[in-house]
């Protein structure tokens, strides 16, 4: 399935996926890091964005 660029609500806020641009920008804006960060977050904690936000506190 692909992701529907209108509906943007809980279900796609919850993952992030770093091969998708628009959830590439909207991440980096949303955590305030660059997309090298994002992409070594995720590499971490997973696609989750409560564990990267957890991930990205701890550091």
């Amino acid at each position: 399935m692909s992701d529907d660029l209108n509906n943007r609500g809980g279900q796609d806020r919850a993952r992030i996926n770093v091969n998708e641009p628009h959830e590439v920008d909207y991440w980096t804006k949303e955590l305030g890091v660059t997309k090298q960060r994002l992409q070594q977050l995720v590499k971490e904690a997973g696609t989750s964005a409560k564990a990267v936000r957890e991930k990205l506190a701890s550091d």
